[in-house]
């Protein structure tokens, strides 16, 4: 399976797995509320050069990305831009949610965890291995 991106100089398969929580870890992603930050975040990536959700999942108390990010962005940046968009647009839609996770504009926890998703080990021994094969001067 090749993922590889490209940019002007460079190939790239960067895919994290990110995770975070609303404020206080509220029970409140469900419903409508659910299908709707589905729906915000989605349109943030689309609307963002270098981003794509490969798999995502919105559960009660927090969020599931599988997201795919150019080697341009930075994670923290790319957080920083889906939390805080995301959040002043659902309250803009939603402002009795205000009352849920505070006065503030906050829907989000302040911190996220963030893993990389890469090739498994097995794959780039063996990957290795064969590149020695192939460089070996036949006797």
């Amino acid at each position: 399976m090749n993922n590889n991106q490209s940019l002007a100089h460079a190939k790239w398969d960067c895919t994290y797995h990110i995770v975070w929580i609303p404020k206080y870890r509220r029970k409140v992603l469900y419903g409508e509320c659910r299908m709707e930050v589905k729906e915000v975040l989605a349109q943030l990536v689309a609307a963002k050069d270098g981003l794509e959700i490969v798999e995502g999942s919105v559960c009660r108390d927090h969020i599931h990305m599988c997201l795919r990010i150019a080697p341009k962005w930075s994670v923290s940046k790319v957080m920083g831009y889906l939390k805080g968009k995301s959040s002043l647009i659902l309250f803009d839609r939603h402002p009795e949610w205000r009352g849920v996770t505070g006065r503030d504009r906050t829907f989000w926890a302040r911190g996220y965890f963030v893993s990389t998703v890469g090739i498994n080990e097995a794959v780039i021994r063996k990957y290795v291995r064969e590149q020695e094969d192939a460089s070996k001067i036949a006797e």
